[in-house]
């Protein structure tokens, strides 16, 4: 009796030493840190000749897999974080161009599944800290509502003392603080449902308080004594304490941080001004940088690396008008090799970084050519836990986590990306089929969109229209575009369709489309 009293003793203090990830949980913690205009160049471990230092990312690509070729699905901010969460491209829903505006509706809608709400289906616990930028259904006299004028709300009253619906908790996350964005207002807190601190002050412009300020927004709701330098530091501290709180419970979680950098306004923080000793768009990267670091420390930090998923990517290409020049006279470029920028449909718009650090699992310092897009997230988190994609949503996205382990797999199929003017390009393997109207986009509403075509593989910088020589690519290319814009899905959905009639061969008429009849 004493023999199987001290072996059961024996057996329950071993139990009590063995890590609490691995007794009470097998799946994988799930952290994905997107950052804001943050180019294809801007990690310096990609491009050894730029020069802005990012030694955080530097050590992620060491400890991780690197993906040579990763696209945003949108070369602008809400679509490719709509796609990033639904796994659906959000040129199929009524938004065809630009963002979502001050005070403008949710885009995800209320029925959809998301990522976060998958996960949870599946045990996970969900938090969003940062920048959301997807809509919201403000409380005031008059509801959110679609605004041809860009930014035509923001002379509505809102109530800002009430619940915010239409938001992060109502779309799969079970906890959220951040700002809605750093540039447009409200300028205050929002956690959960809730504005933390009301926006009693108003918004005046001080150009000295960094690069391009919200001019636009001069008696905007503002909280008393706002400074938009510590938006940043304050959402990586929350990120941080996240961790630490998450790491401490049984079930796996999924953390989005989504940082508001170097996004404008550019405000580097005192400890980062002047750092790069190149301009404060450059100051404000390699804060970007610090910041990725703080939340990958976190997790090392917390004892949960060896069964975290970490995924840093951006949501599209540098700005073009935040310090650029200053930064290619310096001999740092945001695009690396490719052409254009944020915004735009050439490469610069929406190739992005991609780096995955998943200990016992992804090789350390590799890197793969597979093309993938950003819409792919939700299958790829879906594969690493072994659960099936809802039989409805999710239709844009592919798993790359094969890619990502070194195993051998198929191609992906093709990508669609999307442009600031609602321009359409589609890629299959080398070539890439462009749609665009060189007009600007006000003179070019309902005018048709003519095609180019470029060999990426010979031609990364987009230097040479082939649409006469190879017509033939051409047509193939413009007939399978045709078919997945039509069927509503990449993957094999019958019941998937668009939200509005989608004509990429014609600049749209307005920014929000009408449902179809």
């Amino acid at each position: 009796m004493t023999r199987l009293f001290t072996v059961a003793l024996f057996l329950s203090c071993l139990a009590l030493q063995i890590p609490k990830a691995t007794a009470a949980q097998t799946k994988p913690n799930i952290v994905v840190i997107l950052a804001d205009d943050f180019g294809v160049g801007d990690i310096q471990a990609h491009y050894p000749e730029n020069k802005i230092a990012t030694p955080h990312l530097d050590r992620l690509v060491r400890q991780g897999v690197r993906f040579t070729d990763a696209h945003s699905p949108s070369a602008v901010c809400s679509p490719t974080r709509y796609g990033l969460l639904t796994g659906r491209y959000a040129w199929r829903t009524r938004l065809q161009e630009w963002v979502i505006a001050a005070y403008e509706p949710p885009l995800i809608a209320e029925d959809r599944i998301t990522l976060p709400g998958f996960l949870k289906q599946h045990g996970y616990r969900t938090s969003c800290v940062g920048k959301w930028h997807l809509g919201w259904n403000w409380p005031g006299p008059q509801p959110s509502r679609m605004n041809e004028v860009r930014n035509g709300n923001k002379t509505l009253e809102w109530d800002f003392t009430q619940p915010i619906a239409g938001g992060p908790t109502t779309r799969g996350f079970d906890d959220y603080f951040g700002v809605d964005l750093p540039n447009l207002p409200p300028f205050t807190w929002i956690r959960d449902d809730r504005i933390a601190i009301q926006p009693t002050a108003k918004y005046v412009h001080d150009p000295s308080v960094g690069v391009v300020m919200p001019r636009g927004f001069v008696g905007a709701p503002m909280a008393p004594g706002w400074k938009f330098d510590d938006i940043l530091s304050e959402i990586t501290r929350q990120a941080v304490s996240r961790i630490h709180e998450l790491a401490k419970q049984d079930e796996p979680f999924f953390l989005y941080f989504s940082q508001t950098s170097p996004h404008e306004p550019v405000v580097p923080s005192p400890k980062f001004k002047g750092r790069s000793g190149i301009a404060p768009i450059a100051d404000f990267v390699m804060e970007t940088d610090w910041s990725a670091g703080q939340v990958i420390q976190a997790i090392d930090d917390a004892g949960i690396a060896d069964n975290t998923i970490v995924i840093f990517t951006a949501d599209n290409g540098h700005s073009h008008y935040t310090g650029w020049q200053d930064l290619v006279d310096a001999g740092h470029h945001p695009s690396g090799p490719f052409r254009g920028h944020k915004g735009d449909i050439w490469e610069g718009g929406h190739r992005v970084p991609l780096v995955i650090r998943w200990p016992g699992h992804i090789k350390p310092d590799t890197s793969t050519s597979h093309l993938a897009c950003l819409t792919d997230v939700f299958a790829t988190c879906a594969d690493a836990i072994d659960a099936d994609l809802p039989s409805t949503g999710a239709e844009d996205s592919l798993s790359f986590l094969p890619a990502a382990l070194g195993q051998s797999s198929a191609a992906r199929a093709p990508i669609v990306n999307h442009s600031n003017f609602g321009e359409f390009a589609y890629r299959d393997g080398d070539w890439k089929l462009i749609y665009r109207n060189a007009a600007a986009l006000e003179k070019s509403r309902g005018q048709h969109r003519f095609p180019e075509l470029y060999n990426l593989k010979t031609d990364p910088a987009e230097s040479t229209n082939l649409a006469t020589k190879h017509s033939e690519i051409v047509q193939r290319l413009t007939d399978q575009l045709k078919s997945l814009v039509s069927r509503g899905s990449t993957r094999p959905i019958p019941t998937a369709t668009n939200d509005a009639h989608v004509r990429f061969g014609v600049t749209q008429a307005t920014r929000w489309a009408a449902e179809p009849n």
